[in-house]
């Protein structure tokens, strides 16, 4: 009998992907939950509590645990590989970002902070292998309470224009190098087809059968309305974006044999969470 996949953040947007795709695969399937209360998994799924702070919790998770999912830690990395090691791991399939392969980002915080975590994984000793999305569609997610509230999305850079990629994608791209892997796995990992900010925010509106309004912001205005240490490295993607430096990739289509999914597809799959 196959030993566990461990799915480390499994109530996460992909790894919950992750977590049924396996199961609807026939693997036995591990998933690692800070709140058991709150775990809401598939029948059949070993739950455990683990925190990638806590590489004790960590090792434990991994005991008898041939390959391992996990999200890139901002914190815990070194963490991570102590306690794969320590427990025997084999395989760990990192979900990182495709910015790290984008030559004009170098030095932006982002794709630094995914990059030391793949530094450190290249250097455990450990195989491992990177899935590399670039632009996430459930980044519009941000974009809901305001769409709700007051049908208005407001925008650096609307023209920014980006391929964004479904979640269960990343999810299945994920789980082929978890089951055998394919040779373009760690690529760089898009949606199909390049839109605008101001295109994605018209599909969410086509969607709801409403006009959302854009207020565009400038970059001042953006780092006052927003708080966080990320402003910096959103404002330089956009940036590029608009440049056009954010490429759509056939990796998705060629690691799964078939067509990624588009964006309405994904807005069709949350419309639920704008409403």
């Amino acid at each position: 009998m196959d030993s566990p996949i461990l799915v480390v953040g499994a109530r996460g947007g992909v790894g919950r992907h992750v977590v049924e795709q396996l199961v609807a695969a026939g693997r036995s399937v591990r998933a690692s939950v800070r709140d058991l209360g709150k775990a809401d998994l598939p029948d059949g799924v070993e739950v455990v509590v683990a925190d990638l702070t806590r590489p004790d919790s960590l090792k434990a998770a991994m005991d008898g645990v041939a390959d391992v999912f996990v999200y890139a830690p901002t914190q815990g990395a070194d963490g991570l590989v102590g306690a794969a090691r320590s427990a025997g791991v084999e395989h760990v399939v990192l979900l990182s970002s495709g910015s790290v392969l984008l030559p004009d980002v170098v030095g932006n915080a982002i794709a630094e902070e995914h990059r030391a975590v793949e530094e450190t994984l290249a250097a455990s000793g450990l195989r491992w292998t990177p899935v590399r999305p670039l632009v996430l569609a459930s980044n519009a997610l941000n974009w809901a309470k305001s769409i709700k509230g007051r049908g208005v999305v407001r925008l650096v850079r609307p023209a920014a224009a980006t391929a964004p990629v479904h979640e269960r994608d990343i999810a299945a791209v994920a789980v082929v190098a978890l089951l055998g892997g394919h040779e373009r796995v760690s690529d760089l990992l898009t949606g199909p087809h390049l839109l605008s900010q101001e295109q994605q925010v018209e599909v969410i509106g086509e969607a709801l059968g409403t006009v959302v309004r854009i207020e565009e912001l400038s970059e001042a205005q953006a780092r006052s309305a927003f708080d966080g240490d990320r402003v910096e490295a959103i404002l330089e993607f956009l940036r590029g974006a608009e440049a056009g430096r954010s490429p759509a990739t056939g990796t998705a289509a060629a690691v799964l044999g078939r067509p990624p999914a588009t964006f309405a597809e994904w807005v069709a799959d949350h419309l639920a969470e704008f409403r």
